[in-house]
C-alpha cells in the first residue's frame, strides 16, 4: 500500500457534497487507496524524476508522489535570507487540474467519460488556458488512461479524443510563444548574475553569486530545467577527452551534453567555492562516498534545488541585466534559454540533426519548431505589402 507520504488532494473549494469515501481523502472515490496504487503504478514507469513531477503536478497531485516513488525527497523552495518565503500563489488553473476537477464534482476518475474530458477541456479554455497548455494536459491525461486501460482498470481511454475537432492540432511551424533571446542577451544575463547580492553573509553571498552564474551558463547548453535540477555531481565526467554531463531527458532517455569552456569554468568556480564553504577540502569521488546523490546545483543547505528556485533566480537576474533585456525581462524563464540554444545554433549553420541530438528532441519536427531562422525580415512579404499600401496612400 502507498505510504502516508503519498496522501493526495488538499481540501477543495466549492466542493459539492460527495459520496461517502472510505477515508474521506478523495471526494467521490470509494476506494482511494486502490486508486492511489493504480496512479502510482503508472508514474513509477517513468525513470526520469522530472517527468514524474511534471505529470503529477499537471494532474493535481503533490510532487511528493513522484519523489517518494523514486526514493528521493522532494526539493524544497530555498528560504530567503532572514525569513521563509511566502507560499506560492495558486494560478488560475489550479482547481482545474484533472483530479481536482473530478473531486470538485465527486466524480471517480475511473468512471470519467469522453464527455467529462471534453467538458474539462472547454472549461480550461474558458479560464484562459492556451492551446498548447490544453494539448499538454490532454496528452498527460491520455497517457494515464492508456495505462489504466492496458491494466484493466478502465474499459477504454476517455482522453483518446479527436484533437482536430477540439482545435488542439497544430503543425511544427506554429509560432512559438517563448521569447527569443539573442546571444547578446544571454551574455547580459551572465554579466548580471555575479553582480547581485543574494545573502547578508559575505561568504554565503559569494557562493550564491557563483551558483547563479553556473545556473545561467549551464542553461545555455540547452538543458531542460528538470534536467538541470536532476543532475548529480557524479553526472559530470570525461569521455573521449571531453568534459560531458550525463543528462536524463524525457522518457528516461540518456544523452551526453558537452560542457563548453564557458559552462565548465562557471561550474568549476561554483563547485570549488561550495567545497570551501562547506569545508569539503576534496570533492567526493564516485564509488567511495555518497557522491552519486550529491546535487550538481544545490541550495545553500546542500539540498537539491527545485525548478521554482531556479525560475525565480533567473527572473531576478533578468530584471538586473540592463538595457539588453528591456521589454523582455519579465518573460525570461529557463525554457527561453533552451529555446535560445536551438535558434542560435541553427542560425549559425549547425545541422538540425546535431541540434536535435544536443537538446534531446525525440522528433526533428520539434527542433524545426524552434527554427525561426526560416522566417526572417528578408523572407517575409510584410514590407512589400506595406510599401504597396504606402504607394497608394499618396
Amino acid at each position: 500500500m502507498i505510504t502516508d507520504a503519498l496522501a493526495v488532494l488538499e481540501p477543495l473549494p466549492r466542493t459539492p457534497a460527495p459520496r461517502a469515501a472510505s477515508d474521506g481523502s478523495w471526494p467521490g472515490v470509494d476506494d482511494p487507496d486502490a486508486l492511489r496504487e493504480q496512479i502510482a503504478g503508472w508514474l513509477a514507469q517513468y525513470a526520469n524524476p522530472g517527468t514524474r513531477r511534471t505529470y503529477a503536478h499537471a494532474l493535481g497531485l503533490p510532487v511528493t508522489w513522484a519523489d517518494a516513488l523514486g526514493g528521493r525527497a522532494a526539493p524544497q523552495p530555498e528560504p530567503r535570507a532572514g525569513h521563509r518565503p511566502p507560499p506560492a500563489g495558486k494560478g488560475r488553473l489550479h482547481d482545474l487540474a484533472w483530479f481536482r476537477w473530478c473531486a470538485a464534482r465527486a466524480l471517480d476518475p475511473r468512471t470519467a467519460t469522453t464527455a467529462h474530458v471534453t467538458a474539462w477541456l472547454h472549461e480550461l479554455e474558458a479560464h484562459g488556458a492556451a492551446r498548447r497548455t490544453r494539448q499538454r494536459m490532454l496528452s498527460t491525461l491520455s497517457a494515464l488512461y492508456g495505462h489504466l486501460a492496458l491494466t484493466g482498470v478502465v474499459a477504454a481511454n476517455p482522453a483518446a479524443l479527436h484533437r482536430g475537432r477540439l482545435g488542439l492540432t497544430g503543425g511544427a511551424r506554429d509560432a512559438s510563444p517563448t521569447v527569443r533571446l539573442t546571444a547578446e542577451q544571454l551574455a547580459a544575463l551572465l554579466r548580471a548574475a555575479p553582480t547581485l547580492h543574494y545573502a547578508r553573509d559575505p561568504a554565503l553571498d559569494a557562493l550564491l553569486a557563483r551558483r547563479a552564474t553556473a545556473v545561467v551558463a549551464l542553461l545555455t547548453l540547452g538543458l531542460r530545467i528538470s534536467e538541470l535540477t536532476g543532475l548529480d555531481r557524479s553526472d559530470r565526467y570525461r569521455t573521449g577527452g571531453e568534459d560531458v554531463l550525463r543528462v536524463v531527458g524525457k522518457g528516461g532517455r540518456h544523452r551526453e551534453v558537452y560542457l563548453t569552456d564557458l559552462a565548465r569554468e562557471a561550474l568549476e568556480d561554483y563547485l570549488a567555492e561550495r567545497d570551501r564553504f562547506t569545508g569539503s577540502a576534496v570533492p567526493a569521488v564516485r564509488g567511495r562516498t555518497g557522491a552519486a546523490d550529491e546535487p550538481l546545483i544545490a541550495t545553500r543547505t546542500g539540498n537539491r534545488c527545485s525548478r521554482t528556485d531556479l525560475y525565480r533566480l533567473l527572473r531576478r537576474i533578468a530584471a538586473a541585466a540592463g538595457p539588453e533585456l528591456d521589454g523582455v525581462a519579465d518573460r525570461v524563464h529557463p525554457h527561453a534559454l533552451r529555446h535560445a540554444y536551438v535558434t542560435i545554433a541553427l542560425e549559425n549553420g549547425i545541422p538540425i540533426q546535431h541540434v536535435r541530438a544536443d537538446v534531446g528532441h525525440a522528433s526533428i519536427a520539434t527542433t524545426e519548431h524552434y527554427d525561426r531562422g526560416l522566417r526572417t525580415r528578408a523572407t517575409t512579404g510584410a514590407d512589400a505589402v506595406a510599401a504597396a499600401i504606402s504607394a497608394r496612400s499618396q
